[in-house]
């Protein structure tokens, strides 16, 4: 499954580099990230960061557990997020941030597919919809952080 999603927002691009960056604070706004550890944070680059993110994620009946390597690039403002095990065939996910007349545009993408054909399955039914509502979590603290027309910094 893929989808992309781009919403314009009201607040610098480095402002939300930053809060897509600082995963370890998912769990406190994103409601099915139930616990994520960052371990091994390296420099792979000048203004490039990589981290192992473990997480615990819970969706209703369903709770599982994987990692991911988190690219952190500063100077483009992207955020690029590969797996490395747990219940997905594959996983990627991509944030561009770049700047616009209105603010920021964000651009999000995400290309994944469970092991599981019954988790699939399941996901697939609301795919959109999750997606929309994981964005919507980050334009929520990023309302609660920065304020709701926080543009000027």
């Amino acid at each position: 499954m893929r989808h992309h999603l781009t919403r314009i927002l009201p607040y610098q691009p480095r402002e939300l580099f930053e809060l897509v960056g600082d995963v370890e604070r998912y769990p406190e706004f994103v409601p099915w990230v139930l616990r994520l550890r960052a371990r091994n944070r390296r420099l792979d680059g000048e203004g490039i960061t990589r981290l192992d993110a473990e997480a615990e994620v819970g969706f209703s009946i369903v709770h599982e557990r994987f990692t991911t390597t988190v690219r952190l690039d500063a100077p483009l403002l992207a955020i690029d997020v590969d797996l490395v095990s747990g219940p997905f065939r594959r996983l990627k996910n991509r944030w561009r941030f770049k700047d616009h007349p209105d603010g920021v545009e964000l651009a999000f993408e995400i290309d994944f597919e469970f092991k599981s054909r019954l988790l699939d399955a399941l996901l697939r039914a609301n795919f959109h919809h999750a997606v929309a509502r994981l964005v919507g979590c980050f334009e929520a603290r990023a309302e609660q952080l920065y304020g709701k027309h926080a543009l000027p910094r």
